[in-house]
């Protein structure tokens, strides 16, 4: 008789025969969010010398998802809303770059047993960026950091990062606490505006207006797409072309040049483009045609409803019936099948309709959809990653979803340091994880609110060593820099990296049981 344990990691103390039981009874395995309940499938539908291999395979499928989807329609977004650089830098193009990172956290928060993801993936997060990364932009370039912005930055987010340490160790908050979080990220725009206004109105020196602007440069281009080769002579291609041409994710050109690591990469990842080509209207504002594709936007109309009826909360609304009667996914695809009807006969190939904005909000809300499902999909899989391992959530956050996260943000930043722009690089690091750590916990809590009255689980010691290793390397960023007179070298650089090697190596000495609190 497998006796019922709240602990879903305890599973590795069950006998083999017994596991599948052990998680079909246990509440703390039960994975509610998700189309693949991913316990079962490691133990009771594979045989026990196949989990590592199942393992590998799920987490390398969910690397190639390309999760920047936003970037094109969120720019597009901020060019018809008329909204200027620094606006839309903080608000719509934050919101692109981090939301791997929000959803994540919202997933995670959404039910208490693995709110540790969320926190060990924000706190971890922080501590990669803020001592991997900038640490990396010191060694390979030198500079001197622009003390302000600087200084603004690291005490905005030392706020956060305190704020949140108070809402882990009390376990629960209020919606008013919450709110008053999120309130800190509008006040941190409001005072980075007039900022940027004061700067311009006094006409600082254009080595800060250069930078300034290179700042704005780099939030741009981590957002906006490759420009498309374009012919010397314009000429009409049919309707079936255009459709076909809109539908290959392969730039030929692109293809020739690259290498063959390149090419099977691109070769796995382009069935999943192909996917998203057919659901996700793209609007791009640097194309002269906006990237209008009549037949393509037109079945746009029909997919894009479908599959946010279909994929938005886990499928759950993919079997709801109106009055018990009717599908509400046939109602969608009627109303996508007469809009797409609509626009269609009342458009041509050439010229872009005046509403072809409002195609970029509709990818946007089928973007926020897709990520959001993938976000809940990466929590549910390290969850069983977790059990099957016996590592905390929060371990697996602060490594594996911290170092997936981020990665891409460390190579961008380094190569912005060698042709360079050190400055774009640093403020890179401070202004997404202070979006990341705000909307990530406060949005977080807020779902959770709703569903538990917001009680978060922690892992103990760890989470208390993660919360006091990130405001160390804030406390000493905000001492040491302007001791330094704003300058960052080699030596800050590797004391960096050497900080970040002795707060991992003591996380897994504590996630192992080699640390911890004797209590007398």
């Amino acid at each position: 008789l497998i006796q019922c344990s709240y602990d879903c990691t305890k599973n590795s103390t069950v006998c083999i025969a017994d596991r599948c039981a052990f998680v079909k009874k246990t509440p703390d395995c039960s994975m509610e969010d998700g189309f693949i309940n991913y316990l079962e499938l490691a133990f009771c539908l594979l045989p026990p010398n196949l989990t590592p291999l199942t393992i590998i395979l799920c987490v390398r499928l969910f690397f190639l998802f390309p999760l920047n989807i936003f970037c094109p329609n969120l720019s597009a977004i901020s060019s018809s809303l008329r909204l200027t650089h620094n606006v839309a830098g903080v608000t719509f193009l934050a919101l692109g770059n981090g939301a791997p990172d929000i959803f994540s956290a919202i997933a995670a928060f959404s039910h208490p047993h693995t709110a540790g993801l969320a926190v060990g993936a924000l706190f971890g997060a922080g501590i990669f960026v803020t001592t991997v990364v900038a640490g990396s932009v010191a060694l390979v370039k030198p500079f001197t950091v622009a003390s302000r912005p600087f200084l603004r930055d690291v005490i905005f987010y030392m706020v956060a990062v305190f704020w949140t340490f108070l809402i882990l160790y009390r376990g629960t908050t209020t919606l008013g606490e919450i709110l008053g979080y999120l309130a800190l990220y509008v006040l941190y725009v409001a005072i980075v505006l007039i900022s940027a206004f004061i700067y311009k109105r006094q006409k600082y020196s254009d080595n800060t207006t250069v930078t300034f602007l290179y700042d704005l440069d780099h939030n741009m281009h981590v957002c906006v797409a490759e420009s498309e080769y374009q012919p010397l002579l314009p000429y009409s291609e049919s309707t079936s072309q255009i459709l076909l041409r809109s539908l290959n994710p392969v730039d030929n050109r692109k293809w020739r040049r690259k290498s063959w690591r390149w090419k099977v990469l691109k070769v796995l990842k382009t069935p999943l483009e192909v996917l998203l080509l057919l659901c996700i209207p793209i609007v791009d504002p640097d194309k002269e045609d906006k990237n209008w594709r009549r037949p393509l936007n037109c079945l746009h109309l029909i997919t894009a409803p479908l599959v946010c009826v279909l994929v938005f909360q886990s499928g759950e609304y993919g079997n709801y019936m109106i009055q018990g009667q009717f599908p509400l996914w046939l109602l969608f695809l009627l109303l996508g099948l007469l809009l797409s009807a609509i626009v269609f006969c009342s458009t041509s190939n050439d010229c872009p309709p005046k509403y072809h904005s409002l195609f970029a909000l509709l990818g946007f809300v089928v973007s926020a959809v897709l990520i959001s499902a993938a976000a809940s999909e990466v929590v549910s899989l390290l969850h069983m990653l977790g059990v099957v391992l016996t590592l905390s959530n929060t371990v697996l956050g602060l490594t594996l979803l911290a170092w997936g996260n981020s990665i891409g943000d460390c190579f961008s930043d380094i190569t912005l340091a060698r042709q360079g722009y050190p400055r774009m690089a640093i403020s890179a690091c401070f202004g997404g994880i202070i979006f990341n750590m705000l909307f990530g916990v406060g949005l977080g809590c807020l779902v959770q609110m709703v569903k538990t009255h917001a009680n978060v689980e922690t892992a103990g010691l760890l989470t208390w060593i993660l919360a006091g290793s990130l405001g160390l390397s804030l406390v000493l960023s905000f001492v040491i820099v302007p001791l330094r007179q704003f300058h960052l070298g080699r030596i800050y650089g590797v004391f960096l990296l050497i900080f970040y090697v002795i707060f991992l190596i003591i996380a897994l000495l504590t996630e192992f049981g080699k640390i911890h609190v004797t209590q007398t």
